[in-house]
């Protein structure tokens, strides 16, 4: 299996990535909460993607929380490749509480957004972060602020591109007014189309897309039909089939399925080899 044919795509104008990439969320415990039952073997499944060419990577700090940042870092720490050439983004802006709701609680205030980058950063064992993102817009503070506080960030070297995440085409704009935008990451797949509006400004802006739950949590069965004769004819799974469309949809999308398996993480690889005809991915779009 190869990755190459996933083809690239330049983050901020100057990051060059294979556009497969590997979501890092199911590094955690049950709920996204406390470690693995197996550090050991989270921190293998980040390796392997790497072997397997896989040289872009998306976590986040509520991820555990803290748990996935400081996996990764530790398995590129002991990776064959060199860091600087794996690209790792990861998030701020929202946390996850460890009670029995298992909330996501949105804190978008400056001072903590700085603070959340710079233990993000000693976490994942880097002088400054590729690409940081705003994980939630809070109601409670104008997207401008959060924006400005990740521009100051920028300037002073932590951070070196700027990202938002679940965001709509209003909000994208604003945060543009800000500072240079490199890349969106809003729920996106074949069956959930919500963001298409903010997929095309993406296009027009030279902005990456990063759909999360890019095969919907699993739940394609708006599209079952399309997918299973597809699936049929290239003998792959449905999942192999959603990120296949994705990566034919536009060249702007970077699709980071996530998994703590490897063997679900090479079935995500082999989908770039796989070319859909001009039926299936109309039969998949409409």
């Amino acid at each position: 299996m190869t990755i190459e044919d996933s083809g690239t795509f330049d983050i901020g104008g100057e990051l060059t990535v294979h556009r497969l990439g590997y979501g890092a969320m199911h590094l955690t415990g049950e709920h996204i909460t406390g470690p693995p039952a197996d550090e050991e073997s989270a921190r293998d499944v980040v390796r392997h993607a790497i072997e397997l060419g896989v040289d872009f990577v998306d976590t986040a700090d509520s991820y555990g929380p803290a748990v996935s940042e400081r996996l990764v870092g530790e398995a590129l720490a002991g990776a064959a490749v060199a860091r600087e050439d794996v690209v790792v983004a990861t998030k701020g802006g929202l946390i996850r509480t460890v009670d029995e709701e298992f909330e996501w609680d949105r804190h978008g205030h400056p001072g903590h957004l700085q603070h959340a980058a710079y233990c993000s950063r000693d976490r994942l064992g880097v002088d400054e972060i590729d690409l940081y993102q705003l994980h939630r817009v809070d109601p409670e503070v104008p997207i401008e602020d959060s924006v400005t506080a990740l521009a100051e960030l920028q300037d002073e070297g932590v951070i070196r591109h700027v990202g938002l995440s679940n965001v709509g085409v209003e909000q994208l704009d604003r945060a543009r007014d800000v500072c240079e935008i490199a890349t969106v990451q809003n729920q996106y797949s074949v069956v959930e189309r919500d963001h298409e509006r903010v997929l095309d400004a993406c296009e027009e802006y030279g902005i990456g897309f990063m759909p999360w739950s890019p095969m919907n949590s699993g739940d394609l069965g708006a599209k079952a039909d399309a997918l299973d004769a597809a699936a049929e004819a290239h003998d792959a799974t449905r999942r192999q089939i959603a990120l296949a469309w994705l990566l034919e949809r536009s060249p702007n999308l970077l699709p980071i399925p996530g998994t703590a398996s490897i063997d679900h993480l090479e079935q995500n690889v082999a989908a770039a080899e796989i070319e859909l005809t001009d039926d299936e991915f109309a039969r998949l779009t409409e």
